[in-house]
């Protein structure tokens, strides 16, 4: 009897060293984990979700389409250490790459072979570096070597902890790439599918308008940067460049609908009040129609950091007062499209 008392005090006391030595919430996690826990990892834009089930983080990543403009979707890559180096090699042009982009028409940026060398971050200054191998000099095109410098900045800037990136090839900093792209410093987040001369205009703004895959029958939205006269980007000139359509040679849409005429924009309490009418007495009140709109909408003033949410008047009157009985999603999206 003495000695199963004692068999019982060392397996307590056992069982309490191990609770002890699993540091914090943590340890206590693993010993007593749930099937569907939930964590929740922010950011300063969006909330990525993982579960335990997969062990995936929802990440922008930027391919082309057949005009050569950079597309960004939403991939779930799996969470681990390095992730801004796995985004990366999610991009690589590769057999298995190409045959899951196949639906959408779009293609990768960095061609096949690339490897990563090495990638640090400072998080401090917010300077990431990249080293390449010599692979990633194998396109065709000063479109492609365009595309493939911005695809991978916007990629990494898509992280809280990076704000700019220097590209190192072969382990050094070379001045240009092979057709004069100046590599030589570091590389912030900007002019993504310029349309348009900047040095003659004052301010620039970034609108989203409409792709679409005709073969494939698959729609994405496309972030263009427009030069402008205004002496600041601001958000009644980026609504009106939505609403007058896309440059001609970009051969690009947009859900805003036909007849649809924009008065103005006014913000309270982070959300934005878009004022529109019709050239028409009945437009036609189709829910999903006015939802693609109000993403179109949202998606273009998501690039101003103060907006939470859109709600649509109609010469004034909210949809409701217009006699309007449809549900809109006013939240600003977090991705342009999820794949």
């Amino acid at each position: 009897m003495g000695n199963k008392k004692i068999v019982l005090i060392l397996l307590v006391l056992i069982i309490c060293i191990t609770i002890i030595s699993c540091k914090g919430k943590e340890g206590f996690k693993k010993l007593f984990s749930k099937e569907d826990e939930l964590e929740i990892i922010r950011s300063d834009e969006y909330d990525f979700e993982i579960t335990e089930d997969d062990g995936m983080r929802k990440t922008v990543l930027y391919f082309k389409d057949k005009q050569g403009l950079l597309v960004p979707l939403m991939r779930k890559i799996p969470w681990e250490e390095g992730i801004a180096k796995l985004a990366i090699k999610n991009m690589i042009d590769s057999p298995e790459l190409r045959e899951s982009l196949a639906p959408t028409g779009l293609t990768s940026i960095i061609p096949a072979g690339t490897e990563i060398m090495g990638m640090s971050i400072n998080e401090e200054t917010g300077l990431c570096k990249v080293d390449f191998s010599e692979e990633i000099l194998n396109y065709e095109t000063e479109k492609d070597e365009d595309g493939l410098i911005r695809g991978v900045v916007y990629t990494l800037t898509e992280f809280q902890a990076i704000d700019e990136v220097q590209f190192l090839i072969g382990g050094e900093i070379i001045p240009s790439l092979k057709y004069g792209a100046d590599i030589s410093s570091p590389i912030k987040r900007e002019n993504i599918n310029l349309a348009g001369d900047l040095d003659e205009l004052r301010s620039k703004i970034v609108v989203y308008y409409k792709g679409n895959n005709l073969e494939e029958d698959f729609e994405y939205f496309v972030p263009v940067t427009i030069p402008t006269l205004a002496p600041m980007p601001n958000m009644y000139t980026a609504l009106e460049a939505l609403f007058d359509g896309p440059p001609k040679e970009l051969g690009l849409g947009s859900d805003i609908l036909e007849g649809t005429n924009f008065y103005g924009v006014d913000i309270k309490d982070g959300i934005a009040y878009v004022d529109i009418s019709f050239d028409y007495e009945n437009p036609l009140y189709e829910e999903k129609l006015f939802n693609n709109m109000i993403k179109n909408i949202g998606l273009t003033l998501g690039e101003f950091d103060e907006i939470e949410k859109v709600e649509l008047l109609i010469d004034g009157k909210s949809l409701e007062e217009a006699g309007m009985d449809i549900y809109i999603d006013a939240t600003i999206p977090a991705f342009a499209y999820e794949y």
